[in-house]
Parts: structure tokens; C-alpha cells; sequence
């Protein structure tokens, strides 16, 4: 795909994000992609999509099949609300709204969907150049949080609450989730399948369980085909001979030269260095900071985010990082939603008007009471550095009940 076409495919992603019809859409698909049709997107992504990308375990296998169980999922919730209010149904009102009730935990599942398509897909399509669709897609996926927010609590107010209410709210979510669903795969999918690179996708395969997945799971690993243009093998279709490789094609062959880099210094991870007040080495140096009871990110000077620790497991941290995330501009870390308060820290840091800002939160569903300080980093001449981020649950701190521990 060209070059003109993919930024045919973005400015329709964001009419889409506009609200542009999906009529709107389809003319612009005939226009632009003679012969497909939007209606029948799997024609069009059976043409784009690679070998790789069918495949159990491939992170566009498994967003796909998430869409077609949260798909599923809708349809179980809109049959027992039509179901509920029957009156012939009456006395079973209690099973269904229990029924409803499970299928709205299973239907909540889409926020490691969303979650996982904007910590890690968003990241790589920003650095091909793509940072405009991201934007815009988060903002739209926290309004449908938002929504979904809505008809979760409806739901929990019955059998209080009319039934007619429920279908009305769950409706006004369903239309935005749906449509969302639309642009994923007729648009973005696109997009990425014909930006991103294998490795690309690996490291995604690699992240994504820090971030879960919505009712299913990866039924198996994603291993690609891979040949390596280095190695002294031989096969049945191409011989390499010191460092060219001729390659057997049915027009002819074709010879590919390449050059080995020299081994590049390695740095000693083991022998200690000048550190502060003493002496660590660079491993040394690691362990210690992946043991303090922290959460610690660093954005430095430029507003890029540069480093984190390895505190935990990501699953289990409180505000979840990854690989795919360092070297991004701090403010495409954030929703939209808080994207202001963003702003609003670092300049308070970086203008020394602060030079830290605490902030604190109880979280039920993790079980944490979370306190979270952003402090201004200056070198030995005062200069402004860039933020040191660390988070630490204090819960264990609350739970105290006394003025010593005398278990030692």
C-alpha cells in the first residue's frame, strides 16, 4: 500500500472519530479502494493481512477475536434485557438479572482491549508518524468507559430501575462501542498491518499479558518464520558463501551482499564505578533500584520518558509500564482525560514554582492505598533535568496497630 493511500486511511479515521456515518465512510472506501467494500471488510483485510497475522497468538489474531467475544457478549445482554421484560418471564427475573449482571463483567473486560491497544500499538504507530489517530481514539475509548460506566450502574440498580432505562443507556454505549469496533478493524488494523514490522509485533506479543485481555486468551504462542541472512547454512533454495548470499528464484537468482559490523564495546555491568558516596557497579546499581519498594519512573529534560523500574511484575503494578513505552513524549503516556494535569505538574516542576507534587488515592479493586509523588530532578549546578516519578503503596502503613513492632 502507498504511501497516499495510508493517509486515505487515516483522514477516514478520523472522520470516523468526527462523526462521520458510516455511509460516509463507504464513499470514501469505493472512491479510494476501487472494488472493496466496507460492508465487507474481511475481503478487504483477507487481501492486506499477512500470513503472520492469521495466526493463534499474533496480536491482530487476538484483537480480533476479543472484538467477536465482546460482540457476543452485547448480543447475550441485549437478549435478557428484551427477555426480562416480558411479563410471561416474571418469575425467573432473578436468574436473568443474574445472567445480566455476568455478561456486564465479561462485556467490562474491554478496558485491557483498549488499554492494550493504546499503551502498546499507539506507541509504534506514533514513532511511523502516525500520532494524529491515537489522540483522538483514546479520547473517543474513554468517553465509551464512560458510558459503559453508565449502564454498569443502571444495571446494578435493578430491579429499582426500569428495564426500558436500561436498554436506553446500555444503547447509547452499545452505538459508540460498536462503531469503535468498526474503526479497529476496517481502519487501524489496516494501518498497523501495513506500518509495522514483525519485530514490531513481537514486542507487542511480548507485552500484551501485562495489560490482560477481554474474555479470551491467546490460545497459543506466536512464533513467525524467520531466516536469518548471516548464519552459514545451506538449503535447498539459497547458499551462502563468506558474507554474499545467492538466492534461487523461478526468474533467475539474485545476490545479496552484506558486511559484518564489527562487536561493539560491551560496558562492564560487574565492576564498580565512582557512585555517589561510593562504589556500585551497573548491576549493582540495578538490583538496588528494582528492590526499593517502588514504582519509579524518570522523564527527563525533553519530556521523554527514559526509564523505569522493575519493582514488580507488570500486572501487579499500579500504574502499568512497559518496553514500548520508554522513548515516548511523556504527554502520549497519558489519556486525554488527564492530559491538562499533565501539563500542569511539569510545569510546575520545571519552572521551580514545586519541587514536588503528591498526590494520593484508595483503590479498592487492587486493595492499595497508593501515594504518588513527581519530583523535580537538578543536577549539581541547579539545572533542571528532567521528573522522578515513585509510587508506593502505603496501605501496610495504615494497617499498623502499634508504636513498635516487637515480632524481632
Amino acid at each position: 500500500m502507498t504511501e497516499q493511500r495510508i493517509q486515505v486511511l487515516r483522514d477516514i479515521l478520523l472522520d470516523l472519530h468526527h462523526g462521520a456515518s458510516p455511509e460516509s465512510v463507504q464513499e470514501q472506501f469505493n472512491k479510494h479502494f476501487k472494488g472493496v467494500s466496507a460492508l465487507e471488510i474481511s475481503m478487504m483485510e483477507h487481501e492486506l493481512m499477512n500470513s503472520d497475522a492469521e495466526q493463534e497468538g499474533h496480536p491482530v489474531y487476538v484483537f480480533k477475536q476479543e472484538n467477536l467475544a465482546l460482540r457476543a457478549a452485547m448480543l447475550r445482554i441485549r437478549r435478557i434485557i428484551e427477555n426480562y421484560g416480558k411479563p410471561e418471564n416474571t418469575e425467573i427475573r432473578e436468574e436473568l438479572l443474574q445472567g445480566l449482571r455476568h455478561q456486564m463483567t465479561l462485556l467490562g473486560q474491554f478496558h485491557n482491549h483498549y488499554t492494550r491497544k493504546e499503551k502498546l500499538f499507539f506507541p509504534i504507530m506514533e514513532r511511523y508518524g502516525h500520532d494524529s489517530p491515537p489522540k483522538v481514539m483514546w479520547g473517543v475509548d474513554d468517553e465509551i468507559r464512560e458510558l459503559f460506566r453508565v449502564s454498569q450502574n443502571a444495571v446494578n440498580q435493578l430491579p429499582q430501575e426500569s428495564i426500558e432505562k436500561i436498554s436506553e443507556v446500555f444503547e447509547a454505549f452499545a452505538l459508540e462501542f460498536e462503531e469503535m469496533i468498526f474503526k479497529e478493524e476496517a481502519i487501524l488494523l489496516m494501518i498497523l498491518l501495513e506500518t509495522l514490522t514483525q519485530d514490531d509485533w513481537l514486542s507487542i506479543a511480548k507485552e500484551s499479558d501485562a495489560y490482560g485481555y477481554a474474555i479470551i486468551k491467546p490460545t497459543a504462542e506466536w512464533v513467525p518464520d524467520r531466516e536469518s541472512f548471516v548464519e552459514n547454512v545451506e538449503t535447498e533454495h539459497s547458499e551462502i558463501h563468506s558474507n554474499t548470499r545467492v538466492i534461487d528464484t523461478p526468474e533467475g537468482q539474485f545476490t545479496i551482499s552484506f558486511t559484518l559490523k564489527e562487536k561493539e564495546s560491551v560496558i562492564d555491568r560487574s565492576t564498580p564505578q565512582r557512585f555517589g558516596n561510593g562504589f556500585l557497579s551497573v548491576e549493582q546499581a540495578n538490583l538496588i533500584l528494582n528492590h526499593l519498594p517502588l514504582e519509579i519512573t524518570f522523564v527527563n529534560k525533553d519530556d521523554i520518558f527514559q526509564y523505569y523500574n522493575d519493582s514488580a511484575p507488570a500486572e501487579e503494578m499500579v500504574f502499568k509500564r512497559t518496553p514500548s513505552q520508554v522513548g515516548r513524549n511523556v504527554e502520549l503516556c497519558h489519556p486525554p482525560k488527564v492530559l491538562d494535569k499533565v501539563k500542569k505538574i511539569f510545569t510546575l516542576l520545571r519552572n521551580g514554582e514545586r519541587s514536588k507534587v503528591n498526590m494520593w488515592f484508595k483503590s479498592e479493586k487492587m486493595g492499595k492505598f497508593v501515594y504518588v509523588t513527581y519530583a523535580a530532578v537538578h543536577n549539581d549546578k541547579g539545572e533542571f533535568q528532567g521528573v522522578l516519578e515513585y509510587v508506593q503503596d502505603i496501605q501496610e502503613f495504615l494497617d499498623l496497630d502499634s508504636d513498635v513492632n516487637r515480632d524481632i
